[in-house]
């Protein structure tokens, strides 16, 4: 049986701990004496005293976590801190109201991209600053870096990154101690984003710039401080390191840990779904790049490249920059690019979709029951990597999918419902649960989800939060059996 108060008691700390996080933006708001200075104190005292009242006022349920503790500590910390990450924004943009300051507080946490705000350009620094950091902050996980201070803490966490990890093979464990291994994928973490930072910089970015765009980048989030986002700068340059970064940010950081470990990078070509991934890069760049020029969209091959690379790469690891309006492309190619955010990024990175290795799974086992259908009684065990995969997994996945269409479906219809087109609808759900961003219609990179009515804006906020969650770890709260001693 989980204890709710035992949960709150860390949540607690956590908010403590987020609200520290806020001293990041206001450093750029005092060295810029911009005016949303007194926002983030406000909101800095406003999460401090809420942290350390309710650690305070729960303090003798503090215990060891229960395996289901982590799943509430999960969904809460996600739903919760959105919400004081909210407060500066409500506060610092005019005319933003509660639903969309925790709309846009969730896109950033939940590294989906999605955004209600224009005018980005006219934005104070440090409300850009913080909408980029919190990707930054939630791209591998809140939560994970709360496991790597958890012994601090007194708490342990190995619940807690179970629940938060992506993927369907999660329970493997890098190092024999759980915080050691989040610390681990924290370290290699930095050192792509200070790489990135640099080489934004090199590009021809501001310093500022160059910060806010590698915390979208290695977030795969694709927050910019631009309405025109990537077209602001029209930088051949800057969109090649943008693609580099977002590219190798879609793969999975366990395998960089593992790989520095061993000093070879073999380990990363021998992984079948890092095969997978490139290889459905190279083929949909080049795929998409003949058809739109073809189409006559660009003057010439090469621009028509350009332009379809960065945008397949954007979109396929869910990031969600833009450099033109896609959306006006013959409507084969985004469809095609918002249905490779789905899927395409591997399991352990920052990306959001079902990730690759689950597409994988069942391509296989879809191949297995054709073969069974002809031959009845063979043994033909699902294998990936050379080794079976057991029929566990491979149960789980099927699960998720039958939950992961459901899902879909039902909230399209919803938005339908409420009076949203069908293209809006649709694509709405698809890049809110994939965490990819822009959809199209009413959503497209050319505009925002600002026009979405409060209601559509909560539906869409939800979908975002199941999908950075991977949605089981959500609905298996809505089960009697969960609660259940």
């Amino acid at each position: 049986m989980t204890s709710p108060l035992a949960v709150v008691a860390l949540v607690g700390r956590m908010v403590v701990l987020f609200a520290l996080l806020m001293l990041v933006p206001l450093a750029f708001a005092v060295l810029g004496n911009d005016p949303a200075e007194e926002a983030f104190l406000v909101s800095i005292a406003v999460t401090l005293v809420a942290g350390v009242g309710a650690s305070l006022a729960t303090r003798r349920f503090r215990r060891e976590l229960q395996p289901r503790d982590g799943f509430v500590l999960v969904a809460l910390t996600w739903g919760v801190l959105p919400a004081f990450g909210a407060l500066p924004l409500w506060l610092a943009v005019p005319g933003l109201s509660v639903t969309d300051a925790y709309f846009e507080a969730m896109s950033g946490f939940t590294a989906t991209g999605a955004t209600v705000i224009t005018g980005l350009d006219a934005l104070p620094l440090s409300v850009n600053v913080w909408r980029c950091f919190m990707m930054l902050v939630g791209g591998l996980g809140i939560v994970v870096l709360a496991v790597a201070i958890l012994p601090l803490l007194g708490v342990g966490g190995a619940q807690l990154f179970k629940a938060e990890m992506a993927g369907p093979m999660k329970d493997a464990k890098l190092t024999p101690r759980i915080a050691e291994t989040a610390r681990g994928l924290w370290s290699v973490y930095f050192w792509f984003c200070l790489a990135c930072f640099l080489a934004y910089r090199w590009a021809g970015m501001s310093w500022a710039d160059a910060f806010m765009h590698m915390c979208t980048t290695m977030g795969l989030g694709g927050f910019s401080s631009h309405d025109a986002s990537f077209g602001f700068w029209n930088s051949a340059r800057i969109e090649a390191v943008a693609m580099v970064f977002m590219a190798l940010a879609g793969i999975s950081f366990a395998l960089y840990f593992v790989a520095w470990r061993q000093r070879s990078l073999r380990v990363l070509w021998r992984n079948t779904e890092v095969r997978a991934y490139i290889g459905l890069l190279l083929g949909a760049t080049a795929l998409i790049s003949v058809y739109i020029h073809q189409g006559g969209q660009y003057g010439s091959y090469a621009e028509s490249l350009r332009h379809t690379a960065f945008h397949v790469i954007s979109i396929a690891t869910t990031t969600g920059y833009a450099s033109q309006d896609y959306a006006q492309w013959p409507i084969f190619a985004p469809l095609l690019m918002i249905l490779l955010g789905c899927f395409a990024t591997c399991a352990g990175s920052t990306g959001g979709g079902i990730k690759m290795v689950r597409m994988l799974l069942l391509i296989k086992q879809s191949q297995r029951e054709l073969v069974r259908i002809v031959h009845p009684n063979v043994v033909a065990p699902v294998v990936m990597a050379g080794q079976a995969v057991p029929a566990r997994v491979i149960q789980n996945v099927i699960a998720y999918m039958m939950i992961y269409g459901a899902t879909l479906v039902g909230m399209t219809l919803v938005l339908l419902f409420s009076g949203l087109d069908v293209v809006t609808a649709f694509t709405a759900v698809i890049a809110c649960v994939n965490n990819i961003g822009p959809g199209l219609g009413e959503v497209g990179p050319a505009v925002n989800f600002g026009g979405l009515s409060d209601f559509q804006t909560w539906v869409c906020t939800f979908g975002m939060m199941l999908g950075r969650l991977e949605l089981l770890s959500v609905f298996v709260l809505f089960t009697p059996q969960f609660w259940r001693r």
